[in-house]
């Protein structure tokens, strides 16, 4: 038995099955290069759900860890910590005025924002809209404010959820009023299929916010820390939320969540209202707080918008475009492939045997996310795959 299949074999016999798995056993990677345990070299264009936002092993990442490893590892939010405030001020100084509490994951990230809007609005505030095909996480809040497949099995959720059609302003504006605790809404629908907003949507939006008195969340777990081309995703439309939520990119793949608060919202979170055991561990945040110093010093926002327009012009040009693709959607390096077929998933398959990692969302998108230091060659290189990949089924 080789050893990929070994590992596998102790896998099943040691974990829940809630994965759904390929079978492949990463044993390492380097940059935007994965390696098996049968020794294969792949190219990574997914990053772990857009996590490893600088690909793998990054120096400067490696270096962060390291030296906060030798020095401090956790003391409890109960204590002030150096790695935490300066990553805080990280996310200000990309973002917009305002303070940050920070968790373990995205999904965490939104339940935070989803209850500071809650206390904040006071008894009358009891209801939440999100939008349909959103997805905002698994835990119980965070689901309540999802609208899909990912509910089935365990209704009934929070009560006060109401979901209208994403880029709606009508439908959204019927539901407005005073019991309207908030809005959330991602700037791009990542689990959607890779959904843009109309131009002036997110305006709009923030606009009826306003009007109400309803915080407006923007959940950027998917499209914060420069992966479409901007340092956050609502950047792109000259909006600015009350509440922003973030994980993912923001560790570099190392369990980070964190929401940005502006001032008026921030201060109902006081002592005793909500809180993390291990949420901005010095560890985590010393990585954290190096990612941004990378993104900034290498230019690479910048960069992943350039590559972006490259891979997706690239993509609508295929061979077999005219017959295989019905859209190309995205910003920066967060990329939807609408494939003509009803199920892409064998696409993923056919990309993975010859050596490329893509995902499907959807049934039908392919999501394409690389981390930001990918090159040239390789995006070239994981093209002709990714073409030959769509002709083979």
């Amino acid at each position: 038995m080789s050893l990929q299949a070994e590992l596998i074999r102790r896998h099943e016999q040691s974990l829940i099955g809630n994965y759904g798995k390929l079978p492949v056993v990463f044993v390492r990677g380097d940059g935007a290069l994965l390696w098996d345990a049968a020794d294969r070299q792949y190219l990574d264009f997914f990053a772990g759900f857009g996590g490893s936002i600088l690909g793998h092993c990054h120096p400067a990442l490696v270096n962060a860890v390291r030296q906060q490893a030798q020095t401090l590892w956790h003391v409890g939010n109960q204590f002030y910590s150096e790695p935490q405030i300066r990553l805080a001020e990280q996310i200000v100084s990309k973002g917009f005025p305002g303070r940050v509490f920070f968790c373990h994951s995205g999904a965490e990230a939104v339940e935070a924002a989803l209850k500071l809007a809650r206390i904040s609005g006071g008894p009358a505030r009891t209801r939440t809209i999100a939008m349909l095909q959103a997805f905002h996480g698994r835990t119980m809040g965070a689901l309540s404010a999802t609208a899909g497949p990912a509910r089935n099995g365990f209704t009934p959720l929070l009560e006060g959820f109401i979901h209208v059609p994403f880029n709606d302003v009508p439908a959204l504006e019927a539901r407005m009023d005073a019991t309207v605790s908030a809005v959330i809404v991602e700037p791009v629908q990542g689990e959607g299929g890779v959904n843009m907003p109309s131009e002036d949507y997110l305006q709009q939006v923030r606009r009826l916010c306003d009007r109400h008195g309803a915080a407006l969340i923007f959940d950027e777990v998917w499209t914060g820390v420069g992966r479409t081309g901007r340092y956050f995703g609502h950047q792109h439309y000259g909006v600015v939320p009350d509440i922003m939520t973030l994980g993912k990119a923001l560790g570099g793949g190392l369990p980070v969540g964190a929401i940005l608060a502006r001032p008026r919202w921030a201060v109902f979170f006081q002592p005793t209202t909500h809180g993390c055991t291990l949420g901005g561990n010095p560890i985590c945040a010393a990585a954290a707080a190096a990612v941004f110093d990378v993104l900034e010093r290498q230019n690479l926002v910048e960069y992943a918008r350039q590559a972006g327009v490259f891979l997706r012009d690239a993509i609508k040009n295929f061979r077999c475009a005219p017959r295989r693709i019905a859209q190309v959607r995205g910003l920066g390096l967060f990329i939807g492939v609408e494939m003509t077929l009803p199920d892409a998933a064998p696409v993923v398959r056919a990309a993975l045997d010859h050596g490329l990692v893509i995902n499907v969302t959807h049934k039908n998108v392919l999501r394409i996310c690389p981390s930001l230091v990918i090159t040239r060659p390789q995006m070239e290189q994981a093209l002709d795959i990714l073409q030959r990949a769509m002709e083979s089924v």
